[in-house]
Parts: C-alpha cells; sequence; structure tokens
C-alpha cells in the first residue's frame, strides 16, 4: 500500500529541494513549551548544528520557563551550546496565547515541545505564518486535531517547508539501514511485526497547590489527562508504532486492543489514563502487528522494541546497520540542512500524523472494547479540546473510560 505516509517520506527528493536560506545565514529558532523535552530539544538542535540561536521562548507558566531558560544557559553540560541561547526579557511570552506571540516574530524555525493536545493548533499556526518546524510527536490527541494537522501538513508540503518531527528513529542511522535492507528482501517478505514500550509510570506531579485552578493543575499534570498527553500508547509507544508503519509503508486499516488501568488510582493524581494496552492491527496486505505498552511501577521486566517477522528470518529493525550519531541530535541537523537547502528537503508530518491516528485507533479500541477501522477514525467527530481557557476555568475530574459503558463517536 503506498499511503500518505509513504509520500511524506520521500519528500526528500531532489526535484523536490528547495533553498529557504543561504549557507551563511543565521538561523533563529523559537521554542513554544519550555518543559524538559522543550529544553532537550534546544540542546539537540544546537549540538547538530551551526550558525542557528534561540531567541524567543513561549509557555503557559513563567516560572517553567524561566526555570528552564536558567538550566540552559547554566547547567555546565550545557556549556558548549549556552552561548547560543539568548532570549532577552521582551521575547519570553506567557499565557494562553503565548504560542502566537513567538509565531508573530522573525524566527525562522518554531519549535513545538507542549504537551500534545495543543500540536493541532499550533503547527496550524506556524505553517500558517510560513515557519519551518520542529514538532514533537505525537501531533495530537484526538482524530479531529489530528485530521486539523493532516491539512496544515499538506499544506506545509505545498510551500516547501521543512518540517521535522520527533520521531527520532526515522533519522536514526541503525534503523534507516536496516529497514533498507529489510525491504530489500534481506529477511525475506514480512508477514509479521510486533512492537512494544514496557516501562514505569510517568507522573508530573505528586500533589496539588492549593493555588491552582482546574485548568492549570492539568496543565502541570498533564501526562495524565488524556486530552493533553493521548496515553501512553499516543505519547510514547507512538516510537515504536512509527517504526513497523514506516517498515510497512502503510497505516493499518483495523485494530482490536483491550486495557485498563490494574494499579493507578482513581484520583486526580493519575488522571484518566489507562496503565496498559494491548493491540492487534491489521493491514490493507493482511500483515499483522502486535502492540503491547505499559506502564507499571517497581522493578518490572521492560522492553521498548520493535520485531519483523520475514519468510527466511527476523530483525529488530536496527540490528544490520551500523551506529551514527544520537538520533535527536541528527533530527535537528537534517532539519538545519533542509532549511538551507544544502541537504536532502525533509517534510515527515504526513507519515507521523498517520501513525499517531494509528495510535489514537488502537486507544479508542481499548477504551471501548470495539474493532475500529482507519475509515472511522479519519470521520470521527471526537474532539477533546476544551472549548474555553484560562489558569482558573473549572473542568471537571474525566472518569476512567469503561469498555461498553465508553462509547467512541
Amino acid at each position: 500500500m503506498l499511503s500518505s505516509t509513504r509520500r511524506g517520506f520521500l519528500a526528500g527528493s531532489a526535484a523536490m529541494q528547495i533553498t529557504r536560506a543561504a549557507a551563511g545565514d543565521k538561523l533563529k529558532a523559537g521554542l513554544i513549551g519550555v518543559g524538559g523535552r522543550g529544553r532537550g530539544a534546544v540542546v539537540d538542535l544546537l549540538t547538530g548544528t551551526e550558525n542557528v540561536e534561540v531567541t524567543t521562548m513561549a509557555d503557559l507558566f513563567e516560572d517553567q520557563l524561566e526555570k528552564n531558560l536558567a538550566w540552559l544557559k547554566n547547567e555546565p553540560r550545557n556549556a558548549p551550546v549556552a552561548a547560543r541561547v539568548n532570549v532577552a526579557p521582551d521575547r519570553r511570552f506567557t499565557g494562553f496565547d503565548a504560542y502566537q506571540k513567538l509565531i508573530a516574530s522573525d524566527v525562522d524555525i518554531v519549535m513545538l515541545c507542549t504537551p500534545p493536545g495543543y500540536r493541532p493548533m499550533h503547527f496550524e499556526a506556524a505553517v500558517a505564518a510560513k515557519k519551518h518546524v520542529f514538532c514533537e510527536k505525537p501531533t495530537g490527541t484526538d482524530p479531529v486535531g489530528v485530521r486539523r494537522f493532516m491539512d496544515a501538513a499538506k499544506k506545509s508540503q505545498e510551500l516547501k517547508l521543512t518540517v521535522v518531527c520527533g520521531a527520532q528513529r526515522r533519522f536514526q542511522k541503525e534503523y534507516i539501514e536496516t529497514i533498507d535492507k529489510i525491504r530489500n528482501g534481506v529477511i525475506g517478505n514480512v508477514v509479521s511485526t510486533a512492537c512494544y514500550w514496557m516501562s514505569g509510570p510517568v507522573i508530573k506531579q505528586t500533589s496539588r497547590n492549593p493555588s491552582w485552578g482546574d485548568m492549570e493543575w492539568q496543565h502541570r499534570n498533564w501526562y495524565s489527562y488524556v486530552w493533553l498527553c493521548g496515553d501512553q500508547i499516543v505519547e510514547q509507544h507512538m516510537h515504536n508504532i512509527d517504526v513497523i508503519c514506516w517498515l510497512l509503508n502503510a497505516h493499518p486499516i483495523s485494530v482490536v486492543a483491550s486495557g485498563g488501568a490494574s494499579w493507578r488510582p482513581r484520583d486526580e493524581v493519575h488522571g484518566n489514563i489507562y496503565d496498559h494496552i494491548s493491540a492487534d492491527f491489521t493491514f490493507a496486505d493482511g500483515v499483522h502487528m502486535f502492540s503491547n505498552c505499559r506502564q507499571f511501577p517497581g522493578r518490572m521486566y521492560s522492553n521498548v522494541s520493535e520485531l519483523a517477522i520475514g519468510t527466511k528470518g527476523r530483525s529488530n529493525c536496527r540490528d544490520l546497520g551500523t551506529k551514527g550519531e544520537p538520533p535527536m541530535v541528527a533530527e535537528h541537523r537534517a532539519l538545519a540542512a533542509s532549511v538551507r537547502g544544502d541537504g536532502p528537503y525533509v517534510n515527515n508530518a504526513m507519515a507521523v500524523a498517520e501513525s499517531t491516528m494509528t495510535c489514537i485507533m488502537a486507544r479508542e479500541s481499548a477504551y471501548s472494547g470495539q474493532e475500529l477501522t482507519w475509515d472511522m477514525m479519519m470521520e470521527s467527530k471526537l474532539d477533546l479540546m476544551p472549548k474555553a481557557f484560562g489558569y482558573k476555568e473549572r473542568m471537571t475530574m474525566p472518569p476512567l473510560p469503561v469498555p461498553g459503558q465508553y462509547k467512541f463517536i
């Protein structure tokens, strides 16, 4: 199946390559979402590039922005790149409209590292402003949002904007070389695949500050709420599911999944996400992908990997390649080279959006107990985003989805 995933990944052909900045020009980058992943992305960008500086930052919370900016400037390990983090006080924006102010500034590259519920809104605005984009995965948390992202992805391709999404295995030398060899028949025809992310839980907050309103609390504890994080299978396990979709050049056509919360208490610290989901995806050519993710506390068995089984052998999708530079550095090097035109044009927005929709499809199947199809996802009216935003905005504690009671729409 030649899907838009394939077309998105192949957008680096010489015929489509464009030059957006001269080789000697200094590029300016702005970061939206100044948290742990955001500050890490800044270090990766500046490590992998030259003549690039970070000049602007935006975050919902001033304390988060100032804390992580100070870490970038003062942490000893960041000494090689700290001089290129130059964010003056008047280029630090906070609040629910902070992203708009950053995108309206003179930055060349917009870095999107907020909780993924906001990814469609922010990406759409960046593309409308004709900015090049680095955006973390996933590309949304519900079907309506991901389709919104897909529409912006098509527009970004039309405008020949560079877009690198944070599915960094696509830039990891071991994976690139291995997947190329598998596609060329080294293990025969692929007949089955599997992927795993079995690790510990992610808890952003252990208690609530009494001064925080409902919306502020859910943002500060974003990984526990489906509308902001998408659940583990979307926010984290997407890395592995994306590898299999990349390998097969396709998205699945259906899925049956199950899951639940076996240890997570029913409280506002732990929110309404599951702690385990298993899924069986079917692709159009009959190949299946088994997926297993879970976040259990304590010293438990862990496994983060992929598997492809062929008629002549098997591979973990990276064992036939050679080691290269860290992939989160490599993706930023590719981004800057694409922007300047001295490397292949890169725009993998649609590919990663399809992988995100694949993950949401499995989550919704587990929540509802139904078999779901790709077509159902592309027609779904499920929209998790609030209609009003404010630090003190009232939000009820969402219930844990129960199969048979939860309704997919």
